[in-house]
């Protein structure tokens, strides 16, 4: 899992940019046209070679620039030296929001829902059910690597994946209680809509692990996620 793919890092990467000269390097780097060399940051900023080089460095390790090696233009052949090392900024997005929020994978659910259902052959809450019930799947495919496992050790492994997915899940006697809902701010507006598809994606998750008396259901409270795990 890289730095772009859980909280702790997204918050590392925003983090590290409040350091006024990473930030000063992350901005011109991000501003020009094409890949920019160490010196050329140096210059550019008037920096020692070796501080650019510093902040590039960290930047590039948590994601936030992507970096490839070139000659510079001109030059070739044997006498033209070692190829200078190019940065740029990462291609990639970072968005931190506290409580987790995951509002692009509501946006890519709903993106597929209207593909398939634009023909008009699919009701749009048939469509959603069943793409939100898939990707639950996708999500949960780990599970079924965990042969041997018990019970306890298969719902404490589903609850990491519900953290990921930014569930915030507390793990109880008979229950798994899903204290944020990633959709908030959807849900608020289109609860019937939001409810229906966090349980088909909860329920996706817990069919592709196979496990056993476990399920999901509809349980609305103020505060919490309008879906239960039964365990």
């Amino acid at each position: 899992m890289n730095a772009m793919e859980n909280a702790d890092g997204r918050l590392a990467a925003l983090a590290a940019l409040n350091e006024p000269v990473r930030r000063r390097i992350y901005r011109y780097v991000a501003a020009q046209g094409a890949a920019v060399s160490r010196d050329g940051v140096a210059e550019a900023l008037g920096l020692a070679r070796s501080v650019a080089a510093f902040h590039l460095e960290k930047l590039a390790a948590l994601g936030l620039l992507e970096f490839e090696y070139r000659r510079p233009l001109g030059r070739s052949g044997p006498g033209a030296g070692r190829p200078a090392k190019l940065y740029r900024r990462a291609a990639g997005e970072f968005a931190l929001s506290i409580p987790e929020r995951h509002y692009e994978l509501a946006a890519q659910l709903l993106a597929q829902v209207v593909e398939d259902a634009a023909d008009g052959s699919v009701p749009v809450s048939e469509a959603l059910r069943s793409i939100a019930r898939e990707r639950g799947r996708s999500i949960g495919a780990c599970l079924r690597l965990s042969e041997g496992r018990s019970k306890r050790q298969l719902i404490e492994q589903l609850a990491e994946l519900l953290t990921d997915q930014g569930y915030e899940p507390q793990v109880e006697d008979t229950a798994i209680a899903l204290r944020n809902c990633p959709f908030h701010a959807l849900a608020k507006e289109h609860r019937e809509l939001v409810c229906g598809m966090n349980l088909e994606l909860i329920k996706g998750v817990i069919e592709a692990g196979d496990l056993p008396d476990t399920a999901a259901r509809l349980n609305p409270a103020p505060g919490r996620c309008c879906v239960s795990v039964l365990v």
